[in-house]
């Protein structure tokens, strides 16, 4: 009986959860097109572009969507079973809550065994793909598109005009082409009754086959500007070809990004946590061996305090700079001194100003490293914990469907969400370390996790409308009673 007990609840929970997962994603994935849609419409993607960007995404949102189905679908499922009895009969029948969650425990941790590894392994290579072809997308230009009765400037150097545009999209007539290419102004006219726009085979040249028409140039001179001479020609069938090869998406080398933290692994990450420290070693080991030269008076003068505490006691004169440079350097050479005063004081104030952005650095890399470390866990972590909310949550409430258990698990995933947020923020501002900022939403909603279970075990009715109603009755009655005494 228990084996087909394991089956049941697992069986009733996979199904909730393979929905909720997929549909959680696609909604992050339109929110994310809503959000960058003005930045990548009319850029003339092709299918499989959209195909690998929306892969890519999709990939990256896993660690969002894969926390907010698991809460969804453990509440879905023990509010299905709440609501059709069947947690009573199973209580009744002597077996806990506990063990009855135990069978979607152990699945849990697979689940989150292999979040890890996905996000230990696909997401730093999805958040590279993802974010190289992003940035190709946004910084290419629109796709070339003459209008009709409009003039185009997207051509750099060349202004163009159709008067119409025939059905067939390639024919087009009364044609005005400012070529601007010179630099000199609209120095070059074209005039065209009738062309086609024909592109070429490897779609980086668009080729205007225009027939009937004059060619105005304005030739330079060097006699100046109101002596240029002026050439009109005629044509029966010319050709003039433009380049369109930069308004196709180039992809740039992905080499550029792969050293970014968000595209390492837990051990590239590891890796480089350990080189920042000992490259900040380094960075104050080369200071000190910098200034060394210039610190031996403070390190004589260190090492001679007695010496300075028996003349200070003497009342021994002490020299100031002034007397000490007047007396001891000559004339001819107190301007050069200066001068190598001044200089060196600032190869060390830029020595130092250098070493301190370097460092500076060094520390925003280091926390970054640690905040993204502590993420692959975070990830992993959240998918168990949450099911430890929302199972208790659907045995209490006793509702299925979308409708309570959708509104309650939207709640506590905002407030995840926000304090994760929060906390990942406060770490990278070094306001808290790395593991309390990562680690601090599942610090705070442990113990909610802990109370909802305890009042699961104890068939808490603080989520029934039934309990509150009768709690509603049993004041009314009793402030009816009060007055009637009165």
């Amino acid at each position: 009986m228990i084996k087909k007990l394991d089956k049941l609840i697992i069986r009733s929970f996979v199904g909730p959860f393979v929905v909720t997962f997929f549909v959680t994603l696609f909604v992050l994935v339109m929110q994310f097109f809503w959000l960058y849609m003005d930045e990548l419409i009319g850029k003339g993607l092709g299918v499989w572009m959209i195909l690998q960007l929306l892969l890519y995404i999709s990939s990256t949102l896993v660690p969002l969507a894969l926390p907010l189905g698991v809460l969804l679908a453990s509440i879905m499922t023990f509010g299905n079973l709440g609501e059709n009895f069947e947690l009573v009969a199973i209580k009744s029948s002597g077996i806990s809550l506990l063990r009855f969650m135990r069978p979607l425990l152990v699945f849990m941790i697979f689940v989150s065994g292999a979040a890890f590894v996905f996000s230990n392994n696909v997401i730093p290579v999805a958040n590279l793909k993802a974010l190289s072809l992003l940035y190709d997308l946004r910084n290419s230009k629109p796709t070339f598109n003459i209008r009709a009765g409009q003039f185009n400037n997207d051509i750099k150097g060349f202004s163009i005009r159709v008067g119409s545009k025939d059905p067939d999209g390639k024919t087009i007539r009364d044609i005005i082409i400012y070529d601007q290419s010179s630099g000199y102004g609209n120095d070059k006219v074209i005039l065209a009754e009738k062309g086609q726009m024909i592109p070429s085979a490897d779609k980086q040249s668009l080729i205007f086959r225009m027939n009937n028409g004059w060619r105005y140039e304005e030739q330079q001179s060097q006699r100046g500007a109101n002596r240029n001479p002026q050439m009109r020609l005629h044509f029966e069938s010319w050709d003039k070809v433009f380049d369109i090869s930069s308004f196709k998406v180039t992809r740039t080398n992905q080499d550029l990004f792969k050293n970014a933290y968000q595209m390492m692994n837990v051990s590239q990450l590891t890796e480089g946590i350990d080189s920042m420290k000992r490259k900040s070693k380094t960075i104050a080991r080369t200071v000190s061996a910098y200034l060394a030269p210039y610190q031996l008076l403070l390190k004589q003068e260190t090492e001679n305090k007695d010496l300075l505490a028996k003349v200070k006691a003497n009342a021994a004169p002490i020299r100031t700079f002034d007397s000490t440079f007047n007396e001891l350097i000559p004339d001819s050479l107190k301007a050069s001194t200066l001068q190598l005063s001044v200089a060196n004081l600032r190869s060390i104030k830029n020595s130092l100003d250098m070493a301190s952005l370097d460092s500076r650095a060094q520390k925003e890399n280091y926390i970054r490293y640690n905040v993204e470390w502590h993420k692959k866990f975070v990830l992993s972590f959240a998918c168990i914990l949450l099911f430890l909310i929302g199972a208790p949550l659907g045995a209490i409430i006793r509702k299925g469907g979308l409708g309570m258990p959708l509104v309650i698990a939207v709640l506590f995933f905002v407030v995840f969400h926000i304090t994760s947020v929060t906390g990942e923020k406060l770490a990278e501002s070094a306001v808290l370390p790395a593991w309390a900022g990562m680690w601090m939403a599942t610090a705070m909603l442990l113990p909610i996790a802990i109370v909802l279970i305890q009042q699961a075990r104890n068939d808490s009715q603080i989520f029934s409308k039934e309990w509150y109603t009768r709690i509603w009755t049993g004041m009314t009655a009793i402030v009816s009673r009060s007055r009637k005494k009165h």
